[in-house]
């Protein structure tokens, strides 16, 4: 962050955020090693790292929720962004049973229906077991007629295109997509603060469908799909969105630490550092150390002051910050 950027909002150093443990039907019932949960009363889904009922445990603003920070210091939080509020939701998604087939809405078609936004998200494998798949996007060549009579004819999945994956890689599932997850990895997501899903087909589950609002949701053609990496001097991008850029930085093993953003990249606004495996301490001077624990996730606020982070042993960071579609880079 650069001095002059820093000047026009009081400083708001580096906090951690607590999970937040979300029950899904399709989920598991114990999360350990990844998390100190096991819960016999109903599966977990998901982990949300960084949704807006997610708790502030640490600094000044510890108990409150995440949501209700945004509201108050939007400029702090996001820079010039002021109207933006929490852009990013990032979870974890642990999946024992196949989710339903299902697509979520672009911005215009959300807004439409009275929503802020739409969502285009990726996942990231954290791990992923051999065989381990997901489906994202139609086979080519498949029409609205086959899709429409395959909802009802129980053969949905005939016409996914599916993929395997495996720990490192990262698939882009852009809105508008049908997709699917299914069970053998553990995905870290990244999308747009919106939770608005269309399911189109859920395997007999007494949940409700929305295969009309999929319908007008869904596109044939998507650019959804595996990326291959793109390894630059200080730290390799996973995807770079209108939404979203997440990447790997590396920590220099010669001094175990190193300052963010570094002297290659220009000053940035909000971000999240997120420790997939291994442990951080983040320095700034005039503020108490913070711990990073494996598996925890720290925002850094666009008013941050500078500061360098250190390798606990084991580090794997990866830095999740938001975009806006005026600044996309592509």
């Amino acid at each position: 962050m650069d001095a002059g950027s820093q000047s026009l909002f009081a400083p708001i150093a580096p906090f951690r955020i607590a999970p937040r443990y979300v029950p899904r039907v399709w989920g598991v019932t114990n999360l350990e090693p990844w998390f100190p949960l096991h819960s016999e009363n109903e599966p977990i889904g998901e982990v949300w790292l960084t949704g807006d009922a997610c708790m502030i445990s640490t600094g000044p603003h510890a108990g409150k929720q995440l949501g209700d920070l945004f509201r108050e210091e939007p400029e702090a939080m996001l820079g010039g962004m002021k109207d933006a509020g929490s852009p990013l939701l990032i979870k974890i998604i642990f999946a024992k049973e196949k989710l339903s087939v299902q697509v979520h809405p672009d911005d215009a078609l959300a807004r439409r229906y009275g929503f802020d936004r739409g969502k285009t998200e990726c996942w990231y494998a954290l791990d992923a077991r051999p065989g381990a798949q997901v489906a994202v996007g139609l086979r080519p060549g498949t029409s609205m007629e086959q899709v429409r009579a395959a909802v009802q004819d129980g053969t949905m999945e005939t016409y996914l295109k599916v993929i395997s994956i495996g720990a490192g890689e990262m698939v882009y599932v852009d809105a508008g997509t049908v997709h699917a997850i299914w069970p053998g990895s553990i995905l870290l997501e990244t999308q747009q603060n919106c939770d608005l899903t269309y399911r189109l087909f859920d395997y007999g589950r007494p949940r409700e469908l929305q295969i009309e609002k999929s319908l007008e949701a869904m596109r044939l053609v998507t650019r959804a799909g595996k990326l291959t990496p793109r390894i630059l001097a200080d730290r390799t991008v996973l995807v770079e969105d209108e939404y979203f850029c997440v990447e790997r930085i590396p920590i220099n093993v010669s001094r175990s630490s190193g300052s963010l953003p570094s002297q290659h990249e220009p000053a940035r606004g909000l971000a999240y550092l997120f420790a997939a495996s291994g442990a951080a301490r983040l320095t700034s001077l005039g503020f108490e150390a913070l711990d990073l624990p494996e598996r925890g996730i720290v925002a850094v606020p666009a008013a941050s002051p500078v500061f360098s982070i250190q390798d606990m042993g084991g580090l794997d960071l990866i830095r999740i910050s938001p975009r806006w579609p005026e600044n996309a880079s592509h």
